[in-house]
């Protein structure tokens, strides 16, 4: 049984970027139910902004933990499970998933923007399924490459829903650079979905390509500040992190495959 969840969560593992993919799917099909909150447009906006805030308060999330995240720490692959060092600090002394809570809550407020109660619903019962395995399988490769101080952590922090009076100052300062490198898509990608609902909802109720001027400024400005990080990432050297000062390439003798149960 062992056996088989771990090479279970192996292939969620790899296959976990595609889930978005699949929330996606559910919403569109959720339109067919596209309502007015009490037929009203402001009531409208309001839960828009409410739903784009669970998701920006998700990708607050991600940004916590990885602009604090020790070089070599879990999940900088996105292959195989893997770490160097384990972080006990910043998020993840709150929560031992950060990361994928901040995923969830971004799924989460898209799910809601549709105010049918089984969209999110269905959602959230995708979201366990798939990650309780790949969890799983991470949790089990931390386990025997730390041995008992990831016991001792783990025992003692959450796995999912964060306990905030636990909370410990990170050990590292804020990274900025690895923040903008790794999260600009992210943020993005939720502006833009957001942005694409609320034209696709206008469109069933008034049969007309139609947004208010406040998700057309977001999404000229979300688009412009993507055009712009895309170029200084690809033709300039200020998002690149710095090597350490031994020359020691940033995730030397990190471990890169998930080993066999």
């Amino acid at each position: 049984m062992v056996e088989e969840i771990v090479a279970s969560g192996r292939r969620m593992f790899l296959w976990r970027s595609y889930l978005p993919l699949g929330a996606l799917a559910l919403v569109l099909h959720g339109f067919q139910h596209f309502v007015y909150p009490f037929g009203s447009h402001r009531w409208d906006l309001a839960w828009e902004l409410a739903c784009l805030s669970i998701s920006l308060l998700g990708l607050l999330g991600r940004v916590a933990t990885i602009g604090f995240a020790p070089r070599g720490t879990p999940g900088r692959n996105r292959k195989h499970p893997m770490a160097d060092t384990l972080n006990t600090t910043g998020m993840y002394s709150i929560v031992r998933n950060p990361l994928y809570l901040g995923n969830f809550l971004i799924g989460l407020g898209v799910s809601l923007f549709l105010r049918v109660w089984w969209v999110p619903a269905m959602y959230i019962g995708v979201f366990i399924l798939h990650y309780e395995r790949t969890i799983f399988a991470e949790e089990l490769f931390l386990r025997r490459k730390f041995g008992q101080i990831y016991l001792d952590w783990a025992s003692n922090t959450p796995m999912f829903l964060p306990r905030i009076r636990q909370w410990r100052p990170p050990a590292l300062p804020i990274n900025w650079r690895k923040i903008i490198r790794h999260e600009h898509q992210t943020l993005f990608g939720i502006v833009m979905v957001f942005y694409f609902f609320e034209l696709v909802g206008d469109w069933i109720l008034g049969h007309a390509l139609f947004a208010d001027p406040l998700w057309n400024g977001m999404a000229a400005a979300s688009l412009l500040a993507f055009i712009t990080l895309r170029i200084l990432h690809k033709f300039t050297s200020l998002l690149q992190e710095q090597e350490p000062a031994n020359g020691e390439p940033p995730d030397a003798g990190t471990i890169d495959s998930l080993p066999d149960p």
